[in-house]
């Protein structure tokens, strides 16, 4: 078989977005390349298969996950073959390849190098380190296998390779796909939601030599202007420790604190540093000292707190005028501990025992983790929170709000990070106690107490229970697919539910089955894993997602939430909640390392504001949460709130029109957060009228001191007992004390002012000086005439930048680059210095680093200099790695204008 049968057709019509792609499949495949980036939801699959029918090549198609692979499979039998049994010409086996052959990327490189793993088993395991060992296969590269399975590819003829969610790739992957790619030489056709935009430079390259440039794009907002994504929001449930955690917390925390204690006043680790040739003589290691300057700082800082005098050798390596030391606290323990006990420092040897006794000190006190020091953020703490069995509570009470607001018509997903088996019994009752979170500990909560009767189901790769009273409707649709004889045993606790035994018929088809009976609502509320149907896995019925995972990751959280946003054809009025859960730690005035992740994820996606204007936006602060929530009284007001904002969906429906209406595009800027309490139109007139008043001021006693006809008319109105001579004198000294103060005056006020001075017009000149030194290094390929720097600043005085026109990647580029230069300095090769002056009467320096990809090297460092020197202003370009840059870098550290702001600069995506 050479070509695909003929009147093979998609049973559907094409979006636009689709149609347009196929519209100018020949101009994209000009380089045998077709790149696509579109959200979850958005129909990749079926234009993927549309394009490899076009091409109508033998094709191999390669997926990340086993659910993933099946689906391909299933798509193309229903959509297009528009048959019920799956023909002999397609094949699962990468060692068999046939005429369409789909696959995983895993099996590939397994195949590749001899490597035999299970992969029919999707789910996590129940490993807590499972992060850390996930990708123990990857650098396994022995090729001993490549040529034969490189040959059965070629005498099928292999000319076409689908690559979908090509971001998964880890580093062996790579170069197994990278040789199949160079020995076949097929066309590529790339899909994925989420490009790795975060990865560096040759990472990127990789991934865009596998799939090419990015040939289309397409947003959220606009694929729900096109009615393919359905309106939707984000809600947070936020509970708090049990009283066991709190506990489990509390003495963490205490035990941390006495660590602290201990080792801020030890005498070996005092008398280790104290005489280290950086204490006594730091003149002679100055090189070393502006590398490590970090470790240099905190031993600077330890030996202050233990009442060591900081000598004046040290205080002319740190600037030339007396500096306050800060205090030593968690921050400055961790960088002081990892290079006492992990730098390949020789004098440190002489103290191996001490070293050892104290690692093992950290490490059972859970201060120590993979030789990094932890005191501030801790991984056994973080566990507490997102591990949190008051998580289990928060599910059942969202999923109880969710059922008497759509009754029967809920189809709602738990995903969870571990299936938890062991809270499964043989026993006539499950009194076990629910102590961890997980897809079992979820359906026992919410088994247990079901006033409701809402029908429970488990889905995940080992492990799929169903309400009994679903078995009919399961077997029926089994049969369609010509499976019989489905096996299954009654849960042993409880007759309502029945366990399904995975026979090797059933395992390639029974998510699809499964997944069908829940949309058709026999099962009302399915719980599964993230990794079975966080990715890929299509149930369009979903109008509520409530996500028990600690993902925080961009990649992942995307994915999830993917899986709730879709449309459904015979439901034109869906929309969807999406529910994140955080557990907040009461004793953290910041409310913890659960709350930090919530505020990770939801910087990798957009939606609509709660703002009294609605607006599409990233970030956490688009739900409006108070700032501090980690009390009883505020959670339960603000889950109130949640509910009560989620009960109304017509309202979100509202929103996302009156948001999509006020922009055209999703853009992706810099944001630089205004800095005071007070408004930014108050400050600023505020500073603005002291300062006018206070020159006036000024110069009306400076009048009156050179004013000879004002004193004549103080002579002739005086009683004639007092002395000229003694009013002169007077009057001088009062004239001299208020042009002083009210110059002072003027002089403080004119600074407050000059603070609030347009940032916008700064930035926007900094970001032209940046495109022109980013294009001359070829790091941007647009020709620059078709782009444009524009910059904004908002009714609360932050300031917003971004690049108007080209790739996603170069607006990435440029991004990126910018926040590299209007950051805190950290320890970049060129520093730029600019000086500012006000009629030479206030001076100030600010700072700026030279981004990494224009300091590779002096010539673009001195090309990005005479482009600041055009757009800005008068500029000094300093190397840092002299001893007098370092010195200057440590300055600048200090006085850096950027490290003023006291709220963070974020990047940030909005609709204009």
């Amino acid at each position: 078989m050479r070509e695909f049968p003929k009147n093979i057709r998609f049973k559907y019509n094409w979006r636009a977005y689709q149609h347009r792609v196929l519209e100018d499949l020949q101009s994209h495949l000009e380089d045998s390349h077709l790149h696509i980036v579109a959200p979850p939801g958005s129909g990749k699959t079926v234009l993927g298969l549309e394009v490899a029918i076009r091409l109508n090549n033998p094709t191999l198609i390669l997926a990340p996950t086993i659910a993933i692979r099946n689906q391909w499979i299933q798509r193309f039998c229903e959509l297009f073959l528009q048959v019920e049994t799956t023909p002999n010409w397609i094949s699962r086996d990468i060692r068999a390849p046939k005429f369409l052959t789909v696959s995983t990327y895993q099996g590939l490189h397994a195949a590749c190098n001899d490597i035999v793993i299970d992969m029919d088993d999707d789910d996590d395991d129940d490993d807590d380190d499972k992060d850390y060992i996930e990708d123990r296969h990857e650098l396994v590269i022995s090729d001993t296998n490549m040529v034969t399975i490189v040959n059965n590819l070629k005498s099928q003829g292999i000319k076409t390779i689908i690559v979908d969610e090509a971001h998964h790739l880890k580093n062996g992957w790579w170069y197994t796909l990278n040789s199949i790619k160079d020995q076949l030489d097929p066309i590529i056709v790339g899909l994925t939601a989420t490009p790795p935009y975060d990865v560096t430079v040759n990472e990127w390259q990789r991934y865009l030599d596998l799939n090419g440039p990015v040939d289309t794009e397409i947003s959220v907002p606009e694929l729900i202007v096109e009615g393919d994504l359905c309106p939707h929001q984000d809600y947070v449930y936020f509970t708090l420790p049990s009283k066991k955690e709190k506990q489990g917390i509390a003495a963490f925390r205490t035990r941390i604190s006495e660590l602290f204690e201990s080792i801020k006043t030890d005498e070996t680790l005092i008398r280790a540093i104290e005489n280290h040739p950086i204490w006594l003589l730091p003149s002679l290691h100055v090189d070393w000292i502006y590398t490590h300057l970090s470790y240099y700082s905190a031993c600077l800082i330890f030996l202050n707190s233990n009442g060591k005098k900081i000598s004046k050798s040290h205080l002319d390596i740190i600037d030339d005028k007396p500096v306050s030391i800060p205090s030593f606290d968690y921050d400055w323990i961790e960088i002081l501990l990892e290079f006492y006990l992990f730098s390949k420092d020789d004098y440190f040897e002489t103290f191996a025992d001490h070293r050892k006794q104290l690692e093992n000190r950290l490490r059972q006190g859970g201060a120590l983790e993979r030789k990094r020091v932890h005191f501030s953020k801790n991984k056994k703490m973080s566990r507490f929170l997102s591990s949190s069995i008051s998580k289990l509570q928060g599910i059942k009470n969202i999923i109880e709000f969710e059922y008497n607001q759509l009754d029967d018509k809920l189809r709602l997903v738990v995903l969870s990070d571990y299936i938890r088996k062991e809270f499964i019994t043989n026993t006539s009752e499950n009194k076990l106690e629910l102590n961890k979170l997980g897809v079992i500990p979820i359906f026992e909560t919410l088994r247990r107490d079901n006033p409701n009767h809402i029908k429970l189901g488990v889905l995940t790769g080992s492990l799929v229970i169903i309400p009994k009273k679903a078995l009919s409707a399961f077997q029926e649709k089994a049969q369609q697919l010509n499976i019989s004889n489905i096996k299954w045993n009654t849960l042993d606790y409880d007759g309502n539910y029945i366990l399904i035994n995975q026979t090797e018929t059933l395992k390639h088809h029974i998510v699809h089955i499964t997944t069908e009976i829940f949309q058709n609502g026999h099962i009302e509320v399915l719980v599964g894993t993230k990794s079975l149907l966080g990715e890929g896995w299509d149930a369009p019925a979903i109008n509520t997602l409530v996500l028990a995972t600690f993902v925080g990751s961009f990649v992942l959280s995307n994915q999830m939430r993917g899986r709730a946003i879709r449309t459904q054809k015979s439901n034109d009025s869906k929309t969807a909640n999406i529910w994140h859960l955080a557990c907040m730690d009461t004793s953290s005035s910041s409310n913890g390392d659960d709350f930090d992740v919530l505020k990770r994820r939801f910087r990798s996606f957009v939606g609509v504001s709660f703002r009294e204007k609605s607006s599409i936006e990233n970030g956490l602060d688009r739900l409006q949460i108070p700032a501090n929530i980690n009390r009883k009284r505020t959670v339960n007001q603000t889950n109130e709130t949640m509910f009560a904002l989620a009960a109304n969906r017509n309202e979100i429906k509202q929103r996302w029109k009156n948001a999509i209406a006020s922009g055209v595009t999703l853009i992706e800027e810099i944001k630089i957060p205004y800095r005071e309490e007070r408004p930014y139109k108050i400050a600023k007139s505020v500073s603005y009228y002291k300062t006018i008043s206070s020159i006036g001021a000024a110069i009306i006693f400076g009048l009156i001191i050179s004013s000879g006809w004002f004193l004549e008319v103080v002579f002739k109105i005086l009683p004639q007992h007092i002395s000229s001579s003694g009013a002169t004198l007077v009057i001088t000294a009062i004239s001299m004390l208020g042009f002083l103060l009210f110059g002072g005056l003027t002089y403080k006020h004119l600074r407050l002012y000059l603070k609030y001075r347009d940032l916008s017009k700064d930035i926007h000149n900094i970001g032209k000086a940046l495109l022109a030194s980013l294009v001359h290094a070829n790091l941007i390929h647009t020709p620059i005439e078709h782009l444009k720097v524009v910059s904004t600043k908002n009714e609360y005085g932050a300031v917003f930048c971004h690049l108007e026109g080209g790739s996603t990647f170069e607006k990435s580029t440029f991004i990126n680059a910018l926040y590299e230069i209007i950051s805190p300095i950290d320890n970049p090769r060129y520093v730029i210095i600019r000086k500012h002056a006000f009629f030479n009467m206030y001076q100030q320096k600010d700072y700026h680093s030279v981004p990494d990809q224009l300091a590779k090297n002096k010539r673009l460092a001195a090309y990005f200099k005479t482009q600041w020197q055009k757009h800005v202003g008068h500029c000094k370009l300093v190397f840092t790695r002299t001893p007098k840059g370092r010195k200057l870098l440590l300055k600048s550290r200090i006085k850096s204008l950027a490290a003023q702001f006291k709220n963070k600069i974020e990047h940030v995506n909005k609709w204009r």
